[in-house]
């Protein structure tokens, strides 16, 4: 059974202010319930919580906190089932997936709580005998944080588990697409002990929240997952109020796959990663560059691991892959695999809608796919595969680095020269070679260029969350 999802504030569920929002199924496209819609009332009260919870939450110890979000972790697992049927009910990503996400959100939280133990300052030698000098880190203040659909829990448990981590109170707008499975993380982490206040969750109209939060006087951060061109105008708004952001954005991964890489191996991982989330993850690879003596044989071997893949109701346990999240990705497949086509890249594979009922798209692949086409330059976010086959190295680099984005890229080699060229030369913030090893709670996360700025995950999570302070006395005698 669906929920209708109400807003958090203050420690009390409530229905906002507007008019509720539909959910959807999007394996039917079916209305499955709704979610509360905040206004500006609303809004005031979830700051005017968060000012109260942050002189609670920032007095409480690290050793208390940390029993908080360990405790938020044992719930997460206990409730793992029933968040993961509420995540593919309303996502559309495969169950399987769905236990994933939460059982990695449950050791984010218990990450940040070894984190919260460790917030270290340091003293300063200083030039005279009877002075003292100190640095010292100390929560924020409140945040407002912004978190997206494609993975509900992962995005937003992040944000929620790093602020209060540094005893910072929060005010986190969810998807309204997905707002059930980020309400039960949130509940999990109210009854594991999070203040009344500390804690907040609103959903609503995305620019009027923003709009609101971000210049309020006692917003002190703004963290947000995102599109790049949205990140950038809540950015700029953060600038014009001196707030520091942290900013996770698109991407268009690229990975190179050279010819002596093992082709069969890399391809089926490469399939694997890429039609996960039914390829609706920043992190995901996109562009497929091929060194050209290998070019036909990986996209053969690819080709066959993709049609393999069985596509279906996320609640189906033999299904592989789910649809697409809403009716806007699904026409954003058509269109690109159109221009691409009209372009004269060649169709190995998929590319039109399965059934006439919710948002299944089929496993794409694209091949010869000119620069010029749409899906070359902007994020597919979608199942959509790009091959392209490269002549050397320079080129492979030269293509890698075309894009203005940097969140993250993939190479397959056993050559240890050819690894170092990428890891060296290829402008990106997270970049894995021979395998997939990014996004673990204790690495961290995060691009370059305008695929953001700052760092989730890993020890400097929490760093994102905590303002330092110099503190020098002297000894009276």
């Amino acid at each position: 059974m669906y929920p209708n999802v109400c807003l958090y504030i203050d420690g009390a569920w409530s229905d906002g202010g507007g008019a509720a929002l539909p959910v959807l199924n999007p394996a039917t496209g079916e209305p499955i319930g709704t979610v509360a819609h905040a206004t500006p009332p609303d809004l005031a009260r979830a700051v005017a919580a968060a000012e109260r919870g942050l002189q609670r939450w920032r007095l409480t110890s690290g050793f208390e906190r940390a029993r908080v979000l360990r405790r938020t972790a044992a719930l997460l697992r206990e409730r793992s089932e029933h968040i993961s049927r509420l995540m593919t009910l309303e996502q559309g990503k495969v169950i399987a997936e769905s236990r994933q996400e939460v059982e990695r959100g449950a050791e984010t939280c218990e990450w940040m709580a070894g984190e919260t133990q460790r917030i270290y300052g340091r003293t300063i030698g200083a030039r005279a005998g009877n002075i003292s000098q100190l640095v010292v880190k100390e929560p924020i203040g409140i945040v407002a944080a912004f978190t997206p659909w494609n993975f509900p829990i992962n995005q937003m448990v992040r944000k929620l588990s790093g602020a209060l981590a540094a005893g910072c109170a929060i005010i986190v707008k969810g998807p309204e697409e997905t707002p059930a499975s980020c309400a039960e993380l949130v509940r999990a982490f109210a009854e594991a002990g999070v203040a009344a206040g500390a804690m907040n969750l609103v959903y609503g109209i995305p620019s009027q929240i923003s709009e609101y939060l971000i210049p309020h006087p006692s917003v002190r951060k703004v963290s947000f997952t995102g599109s790049t061109a949205v990140g950038k105008q809540l950015a700029a708004l953060a600038g014009r109020h001196m707030k520091p952001v942290t900013m996770e954005l698109g991407g268009h991964a690229p990975v190179l796959v050279f010819a002596d890489a093992d082709i069969p191996g890399a391809a089926k991982a490469l399939c694997g990663n890429k039609f996960r989330c039914s390829g609706q993850s920043c992190i995901n690879p996109t562009r497929f560059l091929i060194e050209a003596g290998a070019y036909e044989s990986f996209v053969d071997a690819f080709v066959a691991a993709a049609g393999a893949i069985k596509v279906g109701d996320g609640l189906d346990p033999a299904s592989t892959m789910g649809p697409v999240a809403n009716v806007r990705r699904l026409q954003a497949m058509q269109a690109l695999t159109a221009d691409a086509l009209q372009l004269g890249a060649k169709l190995r594979l998929g590319g039109q809608r399965i059934g006439s009922s919710g948002y299944f798209f089929a496993p794409t692949v694209l091949t010869d796919v000119p620069l010029t086409a749409r899906a070359m330059n902007e994020e597919p976010f979608g199942p959509i595969a790009l091959m392209r086959p490269f002549n050397d190295l320079e080129e492979a680099l030269t293509e890698a680095n075309r894009l203005p984005y940097g969140l993250s890229a993939y190479a397959f080699t056993p050559s240890a020269a050819k690894a170092r060229a990428v890891i060296e030369r290829v402008q990106s913030g997270m970049i894995s070679i021979n395998h997939f090893g990014l996004g673990t709670p204790e690495t961290p996360f995060g691009g370059v260029r305008d695929s953001g700025y700052g760092f989730e995950g890993g020890s400097e999570a929490i760093e994102a969350y905590l303002q330092p302070r110099f503190i020098s006395v002297a000894e009276l005698s």
